[in-house]
């Protein structure tokens, strides 16, 4: 095992856009940073980024390689290309030992590691995920507007998603994959809003690229489709913060107030792992956030 005797006073482990930002606020207040990433943010394949001002329809890769050359320029921060792999309570702080075995002690931690999205047992959803395959409207609404939409869902969620999704395109249809559970009143508002529901099961996307072409039943049949939208089970990506003691959400998240504080003392989270809100420019914003917390409380702490 590798010891690196240079204490820090904040890690940040995860260098994507939640954690750049935190890094960059951090690096303005004086305060020494070490961000540990591993370089593969969840949203690698999704091919440009929406609602970020500034940097709408830019590419994700292209945001964070510009936000971590402008964060590089600050000394106080030192970025670390690896995986943390786990972490300890120890008496000044916390020490975080890296897959390689490296060690690296800091007062405070911020953890801005996503989540890992749970993908279902369909052939080619995978490879559409974040292209054609989608989580949000906001996000990628308005580029599938007005075309041939499906929604990957049943009972209350397709339902209420429905509402929603039908503000982009008047061609919506539900795939519950499998006998439906929904509601006859449920039915007969869809039926009214010219919302269809295929209850046959799918076996596979078939798509150009990611670019969604039709859906393959498990009957044989086939639906032409432009866009999926389906809201994926997740588990965090990092498990170091529960490991640590840190509350999770009824829905999985960890719980932070409102200084993206965690309920350990000294640790941070911000970013996907938080929060349903999966938007570059709401990952920024908490990042920001909790640098700005995590440098206070250390500024009060040493006062």
């Amino acid at each position: 095992m590798k010891t690196n005797n240079k204490p820090f006073d904040v890690i940040i482990i995860g260098g994507s856009y939640s954690g750049l930002a935190a890094a960059m606020a951090l690096g303005r207040a004086l305060t020494n940073v070490l961000v540990i990433d591993s370089g593969k943010p969840c949203n690698a394949q999704t091919p440009h980024s929406h609602n970020f001002l500034t940097q709408d329809g830019n590419t994700p890769k292209g945001i964070a390689e510009l936000g971590k050359q402008q964060v590089a320029q600050y000394d106080k921060v030192t970025f670390y290309n690896g995986i943390a792999s786990t972490g300890t309570k120890i008496e000044n702080g916390f020490e975080i030992t890296t897959e390689s075995g490296e060690k690296f002690q800091a007062a405070k931690l911020i953890f801005a590691t996503g989540i890992k999205d749970i993908m279902p047992n369909i052939e080619g959803f995978s490879e559409c995920w974040g292209i054609s395959a989608i989580h949000c409207p906001y996000c990628h609404g308005y580029e599938v507007r007005h075309t041939k939409t499906g929604i990957l869902g049943n009972g209350d969620y397709a339902f209420e998603l429905s509402k929603m999704i039908s503000n982009w395109t008047k061609d919506l249809t539900i795939y519950t994959n499998g006998v439906s559970t929904l509601t006859a009143e449920q039915v007969k508002k869809l039926e009214a809003h010219h919302i269809q529901i295929v209850e046959d099961e799918m076996v596979k996307l078939n798509h150009n690229n990611g670019y969604l072409q039709e859906i393959v039943f498990q009957n044989g049949n086939t639906a032409p489709l432009t866009a999926l939208y389906s809201l994926r089970p997740f588990v965090q990506h990092c498990t170091i913060p529960e490991s640590l003691g840190c509350a999770l959400t009824e829905d999985g998240y960890l719980k932070v107030n409102g200084f993206q504080e965690t309920t350990v003392n000294g640790i941070y989270a911000c970013g996907d792992n938080t929060t349903r809100m999966r938007t570059v420019a709401n990952a920024v914003a908490m990042g920001t956030a909790a640098g700005m917390a995590a440098s206070k409380k250390r500024i009060l702490e040493q006062f």
